[in-house]
């Protein structure tokens, strides 16, 4: 593949993945990751580190991306911080641990997980919202959930946005602001991550010129420069975006992805 062509291919799923990340609080990685592994296929690189290689790029777009959306959900006073800190201390924690884990899983199960995942998400975005509040749940609930989520977000390259949100959602907290809390929580989440991914893939003979362990440095910066510009832009947008419209949307996208990815 043409290195323009290449290029722009990175610059237009940085674009899709931070709007994503800006409208729906999630890190864009159920959008990159199914791409990397189109292109990767396109580059050569091997299939038994394709699926590694991926998520771990994708962690590392997601610090990117969803660092320009939580910015201006902040200045925009959404964020809920008793909640980013009690679920963001789990999703760290997790995050490590899925890191590790997903070095140890062969490539073709790590693919069906991934779009496991993304299904278990459609259910709890539709269930009938609970009453509106601000604030945040119990502290070990949370601290709890956050290492459930942050292990299998890890895992699979996704920001954890797919689980955060919804959840955040059953505690109580409405639409926007559960998507602004989520967006925050993604940029330790996904720092941890990609650095578990470094370490993992260190040293690998199998990884193509250009990554370092289990990221790809050429296809990080490229949809990173993109996902900047577009997550902020989108997170301004979402606030005007009616909430449950935006439910029914992220509901849709896991659908659509979810499916692509168990049937392949």
């Amino acid at each position: 593949m043409a290195v323009t062509a290449q290029l722009l291919i990175y610059l237009t799923a940085g674009a899709g993945a931070g709007t994503a990340a800006g409208l729906l609080g999630i890190g864009g990685g159920v959008i990159v990751v199914p791409l990397l592994l189109v292109l990767f296929g396109l580059e050569g690189i091997e299939a038994s580190v394709a699926m590694h290689l991926a998520v771990g790029t994708s962690l590392g777009t997601i610090v990117f991306t969803t660092l320009g959306s939580a910015l201006s959900h902040y200045r925009l006073g959404a964020v809920e911080l008793p909640a980013f800190r009690r679920l963001g201390l789990g999703l760290v924690a997790g995050a490590a641990a899925g890191a590790a884990l997903a070095g140890l899983l062969p490539a073709e199960a790590l693919k069906r997980l991934f779009g496991a995942f993304l299904l278990l998400g459609v259910p709890l975005m539709l269930l009938k919202p609970v009453p509106e509040r601000h604030g945040a749940g119990r502290p070990a609930g949370m601290l709890a959930a956050g290492g459930g989520i942050g292990t299998l977000s890890a895992m699979l390259g996704v920001g954890g946005g797919i689980l955060a949100v919804p959840y955040l959602i059953r505690q109580g907290l409405p639409m926007h602001r559960a998507v602004a809390t989520s967006a925050a929580c993604m940029v330790p989440l996904a720092t941890c991550g990609a650095l578990g991914f470094i370490a993992a893939g260190w040293g690998d003979p199998r990884l193509p010129a250009g990554a370092t362990g289990f990221v790809y440095w050429p296809a990080l910066l490229g949809i990173a420069a993109a996902s900047l510009v577009a997550s902020s832009a989108a997170a301004r947008l979402a606030h005007r975006v009616p909430a449950r419209l935006l439910q029914r949307l992220f509901a849709l996208l896991l659908v659509v992805v979810g499916l692509r990815l168990l049937l392949s």
